[in-house]
């Protein structure tokens, strides 16, 4: 209901331009995994190419992989969905598994190396629309 005591009108264009839900609704993008680019032992979702404000990593790393040390001038949001890792950020060292997540903060050194016997699947999440990554190794 309105203020005034009127309901709300059902179509859409009735307060919006037709225009504007066509807008919104063109970028609208529904992707499978598989559509991404692979490189290396990741999936990679590039936001800006998708109008999303944020990139991720879909990692799939088999033992012994990981990559350099390097940072991000952003935050990045790793989450660990499968396998064992050790994870390096700043001066700290731990293990991560399953449920594990971990927040690293922007322009800090870090890296993961997929510690255990079977596969690493992780989500990395970047606060930027697109990957800047500098490599420390």
């Amino acid at each position: 209901m309105r203020s005034n005591g009127q309901a709300f009108k059902s179509g859409p264009d009735e307060f919006f331009p037709r225009e504007f839900f066509r807008d919104i609704f063109s970028l609208m993008n529904f992707l499978n995994l598989e559509q991404l680019p692979f490189v290396g032992m990741s999936y990679q979702f590039h936001g800006e190419k998708q109008g999303a404000p944020f990139s991720a990593y879909f990692v799939n790393a088999k033992p012994g992989q990981g990559p350099p040390l390097h940072t991000h001038p952003y935050v990045e949001v790793e989450f660990t969905l499968e396998g064992t890792g050790t994870m390096t950020v700043g001066d700290e060292t731990r293990e991560v598994n399953a449920g594990s997540i971990v927040v690293i903060p922007a322009n800090t050194p870090h890296r993961f190396i997929n510690s255990g016997s079977g596969v690493l699947r992780q989500i990395g999440i970047h606060a930027s629309p697109r990957f800047i990554q500098t490599n420390l190794a």
